[in-house]
């Protein structure tokens, strides 16, 4: 529901302290109940975190072109443990359910991944049962994609991947192969903080600047940025950073837009890819 262990601690503790103040007497069914708690706060939490959206990064320490502010995470939060999570749950399904909204989210995840009946998650949320399904559905269409109408859709998507999977490798040639000689990267005042919008031009730069990010590929995975593959990177479950790409015909990126202002986000159609 949250996307970091941190948070699940915080959002359990306050659970259990409003199950030890309440009087559960005449509660009939203990295990919904706690659901209903715990689902409750988490919403309240993923509330909160939505009128925060707008926070700016902290301050860059990065040296490469695309290097990104190490952020902060959750409270308590292992990096070896929220690495798992990402994993485990699959990173980009954490990157979208981070596009959602919290009611959207909770209906979604409560249903599709525990089988919680719309009926029990109707009433967490204070709407009708067919109001919740509705939330769901809409939740389901961005988690599971859209088909794209571009008929290079698959090639372009290997070669993101390819992108991805040179950067987490730190395989160089293998990323210079991807981009075309006058390739430009762009990247905004969140991910390099300069008077005026950053570029920098040609294969090399470009691919050297990518290799300083190998540490962030491993919380980067291919999503639909706006209807094109695209990269999106989430820490804590958090997205932080998307790679929109331009390619010339023959295949090659020709152009990288690096978005991490969180108006510029959450402006962009984010959806998962098959």
């Amino acid at each position: 529901m949250l996307g970091s262990l941190g948070e699940a601690d915080d959002a359990l503790q306050d659970a259990w302290l409003r199950a030890d103040r309440a009087d559960t007497a005449e509660v009939e069914n203990p295990s919904g109940w706690l659901t209903t708690v715990v689902a409750r706060v988490c919403l309240n939490m993923l509330r909160a975190r939505d009128t925060r959206r707008e926070e700016p990064l902290d301050d860059s320490t990065g040296t490469g072109p695309v290097a990104v502010a190490p952020l902060s995470g959750s409270r308590g939060a292992d990096p070896a443990e929220e690495a798992q999570l990402a994993d485990a749950v699959g990173i980009a399904l954490l990157i979208v359910l981070d596009t959602l909204g919290p009611a959207e989210r909770l209906a979604f995840v409560l249903h599709d991944m525990f089988d919680v009946p719309f009926d029990d998650i109707a009433a967490m949320l204070d709407k009708t049962p067919a109001a919740t399904r509705q939330l769901a559905s809409r939740a389901r269409r961005r988690v599971r994609g859209v088909p794209a109408p571009h008929a290079d859709l698959p090639r372009r998507r290997r070669a993101v991947d390819a992108y991805l999977a040179a950067t987490r490798g730190g395989d160089f040639d293998a990323l210079v192969s991807l981009l075309h000689p006058d390739v430009v990267l762009h990247a905004d005042a969140a991910v390099v903080p300069t008077p005026e919008p950053f570029s920098v031009t040609g294969v090399e730069r470009v691919a050297g600047g990518a290799m300083a990010s190998a540490g962030r590929a491993l919380s980067t995975a291919a999503v639909l940025v706006d209807g094109g593959v695209g990269l999106a990177m989430a820490e804590h479950g958090r997205l932080r950073v998307v790679l929109r790409f331009t390619f010339a015909d023959d295949g090659l990126i020709t152009a990288i837009d690096v978005i991490a202002e969180p108006e510029r986000l959450n402006d962009l159609d984010i959806t998962g890819i098959g």
